[in-house]
C-alpha cells in the first residue's frame, strides 16, 4: 500500500468539493443501467457512489426509495419509518428525494426535529425502541450516508426491523427491484413534490438526539467517569453526531471538551487519508492528525466518522490506537464489568479482525462468533442478547445495555468512544497501557492490511476463491492449520478466502463496496513472518487475476 507523499498534511484548496458541481451533477446525471458500475449494487452497508460517477444520484434514490416501499408492502411493515442523515453534501437532496416516494406511499416518516443529522446508531436505537414488545406496526428505517467515504460520494442503508442493517436477502430483492426500475426509466415510480411530501399528514417528527441522549445512562457507567473527573476530548470529525456531544455532556456533568463544531460538506478542515484523499476515518492516524496532536492536553480522547457508526481512540499513552487493539480491552473490560449480562454471553468477531480477540474471549470463558465482513451479521445475536459485544476491525462496534438487552444493532460509534473513558475510569489507565498487559500475557501479533485496485469482473473471481487455490502446506514457515471460505460462526461464505496456522493467518477478499480488492494478515510471531504471510498471499491472489480478461481501469 503507497502511501501518499500528502498523507498527514491539510487538504490543499485545490482538491476541496465544488459542492454545486456535485448537486448539479446529482439532479441532471441519468444512469445506464447496462453499465455495471452505475447500477444500484449493496455493498456490505448500503449503496454508495457518487453523483460525479453518476453511480449514486436522483434516479438511483427514486428506484431504491420505491423498492424499499415494496418491500415494506410485501413483508406488510406498516409502523413508522425512521429516516436520518449525515453530513455529505448529497445526504440533504437524497433525503429529499426518498421522502418525496415515501409520501407518495403513504409512508409514516420520522424525520429529525429541525431538520438535524442523525447518527446511524440513533436510527438504529429508534427502531429498537419503538419496536419493544410490538406484535404488530413493527417500525424500520433509512440512513442516508456513505459512512467515512470522501465528500463527493453518497449512500443509502435499509435497516430493517431489527434495528440492524438488513440481511443479504432484503438487500437483493431491493437492490434487483431497483435495477428493474433503472432499466424502465423510472416507469412505475410514485412520488409526490416535496413540498407536499414535507406537509403531508404522514410526514412527522422525531426527537433523535434527546431520546438517544437521555437513554445512555443504561448502557455506560456515567458515575464511574464523572467520580474519576477525566479530562476528555471528542473530534467529531464534522459528522452527523456534532450536536450530540454537547448535549451529553451537559446531560452527564462531563469534563468533555468538543474540539471542534465545523459542518464543512467539503470537508476541508480533514487532514488527507493514507492516499491523499480526504476520508472522514477515525481508524485512520492520517486523517485523525489533528486529535492526535491534542492527545496531552487529554486524559481520553476520541472521535466518530460522518455518521458517527464508527469510533477512534486516542490514548496519551500510545496516540492513536489500533482498532483491533481496543477491541480487545473493550472486551475484556465489558465481560469483567457487566454482571447483569448472561454468563454465555458470546463475542462477535469479523473474519478479518485480530486473533487477539480469539485468545482473550477463551481466557474469559466467552464463546466466539466469527462471522464475514458487514455487521448485518452481528444484528440476531445483538438482537436476542445472545452476543454482548460485536466488533470490526475497521472500528465498527456495539454491545448491549448494561442489563444485557438491546441497545442498538448497528455500529455505534458514540457508545465505543465513551466506553474509552468507562475503561480508563475504572482502571485508572488508558486503553493503550491495558493493550500492554494483554500482549505481555497472549503475545504480540503484527498486523496489517494492503489493498489494490480490482475490476468488477476480477472482484467477482476473488469473491469466490476456493481452497484449492493454496498448492502449499505451509504458510511463512508453518504448517497450514485450516483453509475456509465460510465463517465459522454461521457458516456464511466469507466472500474470499482465509488461510491459517498455529500464529498466523491471512484473509484476501474484494471490497464491497469500492474497485479494490484487499489482503488481510496477522502473525504472532512478528513482522518478518508477516511479510512473509502477505507476500504469499499476493501470490495467491495474483494467480487468480491472471485467470481474468485485463481490464484497463477508468
Amino acid at each position: 500500500m503507497k502511501i501518499s507523499p500528502l498523507a498527514g498534511q491539510p487538504a490543499p484548496a485545490s482538491m476541496l468539493l465544488d459542492v454545486p458541481r456535485l448537486l448539479t451533477a446529482y439532479y441532471r446525471q441519468i444512469p445506464d443501467p447496462s453499465v455495471q458500475s452505475q447500477r444500484v449494487s449493496f455493498g456490505t452497508s448500503g449503496h454508495r457512489g457518487s453523483a460525479f460517477a453518476t453511480s449514486f444520484n436522483e434516479w438511483h434514490l427514486l428506484a431504491i426509495s420505491e423498492a424499499i416501499c415494496r418491500y415494506r408492502k410485501k413483508e406488510s411493515i406498516d409502523g413508522p419509518l425512521f429516516l436520518g442523515i449525515d453530513t455529505h453534501a448529497l445526504s440533504a437532496p437524497a433525503c429529499a428525494t426518498a421522502l418525496e416516494v415515501l409520501a407518495a406511499h403513504g409512508v409514516d416518516v420520522m424525520l429529525a426535529t429541525n431538520d438535524d443529522y442523525t447518527p446511524t446508531p440513533a436510527i438504529s436505537h429508534a427502531i429498537l425502541c419503538y419496536n419493544r414488545n410490538r406484535t404488530s406496526g413493527f417500525a424500520d428505517g433509512i440512513v442516508i450516508t456513505p459512512s467515512h467515504n470522501p465528500p463527493e460520494d453518497g449512500g443509502i442503508k435499509y435497516n430493517s426491523t431489527n434495528g440492524g442493517p438488513a440481511d443479504t436477502i432484503i438487500t437483493s430483492w431491493i437492490e434487483a427491484r431497483a435495477n428493474v426500475l433503472l432499466e424502465a426509466r423510472l416507469a412505475g415510480v410514485e412520488r409526490v413534490p416535496y413540498e407536499r411530501a414535507l406537509r403531508a399528514a404522514t410526514t412527522h417528527r422525531h426527537d433523535y438526539l434527546t431520546a438517544y441522549v437521555d437513554d445512555l445512562a443504561n448502557v455506560l457507567d456515567f458515575d464511574v467517569i464523572r467520580t474519576a473527573g477525566l479530562h476528555m476530548g471528542v473530534d467529531p470529525l464534522g459528522g452527523a453526531g456534532v450536536h450530540y456531544w454537547p448535549a451529553i455532556a451537559d446531560r452527564y456533568h462531563l469534563d468533555l471538551t468538543i474540539v471542534s463544531d465545523v459542518v464543512d460538506p467539503t470537508f476541508g478542515f480533514m487532514t488527507l487519508d493514507w492516499d491523499g484523499r480526504i476520508r472522514m476515518d477515525p481508524s485512520s492516524p492520517y486523517a485523525m492528525e489533528r486529535l492526535v496532536g491534542l492527545k496531552d492536553r487529554f486524559d481520553i480522547a476520541f472521535a466518530c466518522d460522518t455518521d458517527h457508526d464508527r469510533h477512534g481512540i486516542v490514548c496519551r499513552s500510545s496516540g492513536l490506537q489500533p482498532s483491533n487493539h481496543y477491541l480487545a480491552v473493550a472486551i475484556q473490560h465489558l465481560v469483567r464489568h457487566r454482571p447483569q449480562w448472561r454468563a454465555d454471553v458470546g463475542i462477535g468477531k469479523t473474519v478479518v479482525s485480530s486473533a487477539m480477540i480469539d485468545r482473550v474471549a477463551a481466557s474469559l470463558d466467552r464463546p466466539l462468533c466469527e462471522v464475514p465482513v458487514g455487521f448485518k451479521w452481528f444484528v440476531s445475536g445483538l438482537h436476542n442478547g445472545s452476543l454482548g459485544f460485536c466488533g470490526e476491525e475497521s472500528a465498527g462496534a456495539s454491545f448491549l445495555r448494561r442489563d444485557g438487552s438491546a441497545w442498538s444493532t448497528d455500529k455505534d460509534g458514540i457508545i465505543a468512544a465513551l466506553l474509552a473513558a468507562e475503561i480508563t475510569a475504572c482502571a485508572a489507565r488508558d486503553p493503550g497501557t491495558l493493550y500492554d498487559d494483554l500482549m505481555r500475557e497472549f503475545g504480540a501479533p503484527a498486523y496489517d492490511r494492503v489493498e489494490a485496485h480490482a475490476t468488477l469482473e476480477q472482484k467477482k473471481v476473488l469473491g469466490t476463491l476456493s481452497p484449492d487455490r493454496v498448492r502449499h502446506s505451509d504458510l511463512a514457515g508453518e504448517k497450514i492449520e485450516s483453509i475456509i471460505t465460510r465463517a465459522p460462526g454461521n457458516d456464511a461464505p466469507i466472500g474470499g478466502l482465509k488461510v491459517s496456522t498455529a500464529s498466523g493467518w491471512f484473509v484476501a477478499r474484494p471490497s464491497g463496496t469500492e474497485d479494490l480488492y484487499r489482503i488481510y494478515g496477522e502473525s504472532f510471531r512478528g513482522t518478518a513472518q508477516l511479510e512473509g504471510i502477505l507476500a504469499e498471499a499476493q501470490t495467491i491472489v495474483d494467480a487468480a487475476l491472471a485467470t481474468t480478461t485485463p481490464v484497463t481501469p477508468p
